[in-house]
């Protein structure tokens, strides 16, 4: 870890000055500034329960209960008092009060393995953000005013990230060497140590777990399938010895961060963050863009990019505390916010799910509080995966997940170049082959990445990462994402 911490001050000694200057002005400044802009991610909320494979954590379906809609429906309305309330020492500036407006608004959610829990969770918490409202009403020619259905409910649009056409939410799945990672973690000395520790514990699971395996590869199994059975089961419950449950889940805790985190920043174990990160560095983007209306972000995800992402900014290094699976309904905060100097710089706010009653601010980077947006980008945007093309090459994948059809996409655009069209072809043809020419070469840029559409049905709108080559580990990776603060 010295050498990645290293890297990561290196790359801030070589910041402008003036950005220098901005960290110097942040302890004076932070207590006096607005917010611009949040980014929002937010782990879903309780569901049944569900299965992942230890070695590749491909998961089954499951489907959210009505506490876990009840938990996001809760934070979206605190979310609400927060970020949306004039009054508010938090509230986002210029966002609107009156209701939802979808111009200012992205939410995106993850509809992996888990099946429609996360996407679901987003729907709940968007109740609680945008509550229905007498103003969602149109009147009629005839005089007659209508209101939206349900008092007034706000239709708020969803963008689904499927997993077999986005990676951004899910890049651990059908990646070779995180894999091949996962399966090295288990073959190491600590994790064999802790298996051995933890014989005395393994010994007296049986009765508690329905016949699942018993060990330490398939101990999220068993804590997922012991945490389900104590929050709906009352049998269970009951007859469950007060610690144990406490026990295993310091064991899964032990487990996941072990697999969802390397000890170098751009190391496979991060790529649930490194998947995620253009999706978060182009909101900010888009937030100090004084011309793009953009202010309110939500990624709606499981709990693996947190993970991930407190171990690439050193959270966790810093906090032990984090280093462990977020509850049900967790969220944490990216504020980009300004100060009275025009200073903009990132402050990152974490609530670990409903038994935490407010928000903690934490220090990024093992700072204090506050960092500069510049140095944000500057420590993590060399590690991002930008495209589904990057993340094919990185997870050695061209079969699944659009990679066979990125693989194709060269050949397809070649045999446009090549392929011979027969005279009474081209008299039949004529203007129509310049418009399937067009057509085929719009369906390789896409597959490509070097192009984006709009989706419909459940998305609002698609935020498309920018195509660039790369793989694990590359620090050096050519182009850079438009600055994000103001010369």
């Amino acid at each position: 870890m010295t050498g990645c911490l290293l890297y990561r001050y290196h790359i801030a000694s070589l910041l402008p000055t003036s950005t220098k200057q901005l960290a110097v002005k942040l302890m004076a400044s932070s207590a006096d500034s607005v917010v611009l802009g949040v980014v929002l991610l937010v782990r879903h909320g309780d569901r049944q329960g569900f299965y992942q494979n230890p070695l590749t954590y491909t998961a089954s379906n499951t489907e959210i209960t009505p506490l876990g809609n009840a938990q996001e429906f809760q934070l979206g309305t605190l979310l609400r008092n927060l970020y949306l309330d004039a009054s508010s020492p938090s509230f986002v500036q210029g966002i609107s009060t009156s209701g939802f407006n979808q111009s200012q608004v992205l939410i995106r959610a993850d509809a992996g393995g888990e099946g429609g829990v996360i996407f679901d969770s987003a729907v709940a918490l968007t109740q609680g953000l945008w509550p229905p409202t007498s103003s969602a009403n149109v009147t009629l020619a005839n005089g007659t005013t209508v209101i939206s259905p349900l008092g007034g409910y706000q239709y708020v649009p969803i963008e689904s990230v499927e997993p077999n056409e986005d990676v951004s939410l899910e890049g651990w799945t059908s990646c070779s060497p995180f894999d091949q990672a996962t399966s090295q973690f288990y073959n190491s000395s600590i994790f064999q140590a802790r298996q051995n520790a933890s014989q005395a514990l393994f010994d007296i699971l049986p009765p508690y777990l329905d016949g699942r395996a018993v060990n330490l590869q398939n101990i999220w199994n068993i804590f997922d399938y012991m945490n389900v059975q104590f929050i709906h089961n009352a049998t269970f419950a009951a007859n469950l010895p007060p610690t144990l449950l406490a026990q295993v889940r310091e064991l899964a805790n032990f487990h996941e961060y072990g697999v969802f985190t390397s000890a170098q920043l751009g190391g496979i174990g991060n790529i649930g963050g490194r998947t995620i990160l253009p999706s978060i560095i182009n909101s900010f983007s888009r937030i100090v863009n004084a011309s793009d209306p953009l202010k309110f972000v939500v990624e709606e995800i499981s709990y693996k990019p947190f993970l991930s992402l407190f171990n690439m900014t050193d959270l966790a290094q810093t906090n032990p505390q984090l280093t462990a699976i977020v509850d049900y309904a967790s969220v944490g905060a990216f504020e980009v916010r300004q100060s009275s100097d025009g200073s903009q710089f990132i402050r990152f706010n974490f609530k670990n799910g409903t038994s935490d009653a407010n928000s903690t601010t934490y220090g990024l980077f093992g700072g204090t509080q506050d960092i500069p947006l510049a140095e944000f980008v500057s420590n993590l945007e060399p590690v991002a995966i930008n495209s589904t093309k990057q993340w094919c090459s990185v997870c050695q994948n061209n079969v699944s997940r659009g990679c066979a059809d990125i693989a194709v996409a060269p050949a397809t655009l070649a045999s446009m170049h090549h392929q011979p069209i027969s005279p009474v072809g081209a008299g039949f043809l004529g203007a129509g082959l310049t418009a399937i020419a067009f057509a085929a070469l719009l369906t390789a840029m896409l597959l490509l990445g070097m192009l984006s559409l709009r989706r419909g049905n459940r998305s609002a709108t698609k935020t498309t990462l920018g195509d660039r080559n790369g793989a694990d580990n590359e620090m050096n990776q050519s182009g850079s994402i438009k600055s994000l603060v103001k010369e």
